[in-house]
């Protein structure tokens, strides 16, 4: 990945926004945030400069490779969705990092649905806690 590949990230709660703070800090562009807290997401995006997604799918299009990190297996699935608003809205060619801590089972769902869209997906299993995202050393 390089400092001009655009990053969306998904879930900007502790983890999510520090993981954001960080790869702008380091020169990646970060284009998008999103959140189901609206108000969170603002706060983020106006901190680093990038746009607070209303939908799921403008991160998509705003991004190359789009960072989650949500609750659970249920809400990952929800950002997943095959109907509705959706990351796999016009997610061709688009990277998938999941730093989520959810089952192995979602993990694979996600995977074979981003395949068949054309997307890449990977598990960036995280084994540490906010001050390790805040300093890049997950």
């Amino acid at each position: 990945m390089s400092n001009g590949t655009k990053i969306g990230v998904v879930g900007v709660g502790r983890m999510g926004a520090n993981m954001a703070r960080r790869l702008k800090e380091v020169g990646f562009p970060v284009t998008a945030v999103y959140d189901v807290r609206t108000g969170t997401a603002e706060e983020l995006a106006s901190e680093i400069g990038c746009a607070a997604a209303k939908k799921l799918a403008d991160v998509t299009a705003a991004a190359d490779v789009i960072v989650t990190v949500v609750s659970d297996d249920k809400a990952m699935r929800g950002i997943f969705s095959k109907k509705g608003d959706s990351l796999l809205s016009s997610a061709k060619g688009k990277t998938f990092i999941n730093c989520a801590t959810i089952s192995p089972e979602v993990h694979v769902e996600v995977e074979k649905l981003c395949a068949k869209v054309g997307a890449n997906s990977m598990e960036g299993c995280m084994a540490s806690s906010i001050p390790q995202a805040r300093q890049g050393t997950l």
